[in-house]
């Protein structure tokens, strides 16, 4: 069965979208173990590159260090990423779980996630072209495991 992460900075605040997050994970069951870990925000003290900089390297930090125990191959989820159809999610799902024991897929905090983490990944991805809010993103994600989840199972989910 495919092993799934979704390492996130920060916790989901509005109801909604811990609920929505819960049914999409939970519907996944049947076909993959998926785990959330949520890792501490760095608070930004004042809006300078340097101090920008900061939060991003010790929130990156906070993520490797997570990921260095779990042997996954890392998914960026960054603004530069490649933009995947939910068909090409799916195909990459099915070829990285013959490759790779666990996939995590990481959502960084607001500022982003460093250079080196995302020379790490695999995959550098990206939700849009739009910004969205990482609670936004985190649901979408789940829902868009899902769908790949249905397109390689041969469900009638995806249309």
């Amino acid at each position: 069965m495919l092993s799934i992460e979704i390492v996130c900075v920060g916790k989901l605040g509005q109801k909604f979208y811990r609920e929505g997050c819960a049914e999409y994970l939970k519907r996944l069951g049947p076909f993959a173990k998926v785990t959330v870990t949520e890792l501490a925000e760095t608070r930004l003290e004042n809006d300078s590159p340097a101090a920008r900089n900061r939060v991003i390297e010790e929130e990156s930090a906070r993520i490797l260090s997570h990921l260095e125990r779990t042997r996954a191959q890392i998914v960026a989820l960054c603004v530069e990423g490649e933009q995947l159809s939910s068909e090409q999610l799916a195909d990459y799902l099915s070829k990285a779980a013959m490759q790779a024991p666990k996939l995590a897929f990481v959502i960084g905090g607001s500022l982003g996630l460093s250079e080196s983490l995302k020379r790490r990944a695999a995959l550098r991805m990206s939700m849009s072209r739009m910004t969205l809010p990482h609670q936004l993103a985190r649901l979408v994600l789940c829902e868009q495991l899902y769908r790949a989840c249905t397109i390689n199972a041969n469900i009638k989910y995806h249309k």
